[in-house]
């Protein structure tokens, strides 16, 4: 029995997960961009957060009215907190992990066989990438630069990364969804790169 797990990132074309202030999806969302999200949340799966993203969709469910926010609220959530188990959770479905994230998740990817997606949680996916426990990362990027305004980006001082390209979508016309396979950096193969120049 095991699993995978897929880490879901919004970006800017800069790589950033957010920007100050700008709306939510940097005001690019189109109907094939919610139609992807409503696709993507109606498989069956178990989503992973950390506190602080929990936190925010718990608020965010009830805020707006996403047409995928219904299949948040009724899949299964699992949240990575030692604080949160002192608070009543607030969202259906959820149940808190008050240990390390890695070693749990290393366990859950060998004992079940329900996917696992992880949206957000910028230091929770840092983690998992470098342990190596990550099998997709489908980064939805839109078509904005969030310059000096950008904050969480996922990729910024983590693992180094190679990354298998195995399906690319535009969406609306201008958004591109990239689903890559990661592998930790190892050595650079003999020969790769540009080539010196023969001696004259």
């Amino acid at each position: 029995m095991s699993t995978t797990l897929t880490v879901d990132f919004f970006c800017s074309l800069d790589g950033y997960g957010m920007a100050r202030g700008w709306p939510g999806y940097w005001g690019k969302e189109g109907p094939e961009v919610v139609e992807d999200r409503v696709r993507t949340f109606a498989q069956d799966q178990v989503l992973v957060f950390g506190a602080t993203t929990f936190r925010q969709f718990r608020k965010f469910v009830t805020m707006f009215d996403e047409p995928y926010y219904p299949s948040l609220n009724e899949l299964p959530k699992i949240v990575f907190s030692r604080t949160l188990g002192d608070e009543p959770l607030g969202w259906r479905n959820s149940t808190v992990i008050d240990e390390d994230a890695v070693t749990a998740i290393e366990r859950l990817k060998r004992t079940t066989d329900v996917p696992m997606r992880s949206h957000g949680s910028i230091s929770l996916n840092r983690a998992l990438l470098a342990a190596g426990l990550v099998d997709r990362i489908e980064v939805m990027m839109f078509p904005a630069v969030s310059g000096s305004a950008g904050e969480a980006a996922l990729f910024q001082g983590g693992a180094e990364l190679d990354l298998d390209l195995v399906e690319s979508t535009v969406l609306d016309g201008r958004t591109m969804k990239l689903v890559y396979e990661p592998h930790l950096h190892g050595e650079v193969p003999e020969g790769a790169g540009p080539r010196p120049r023969a001696a004259q």
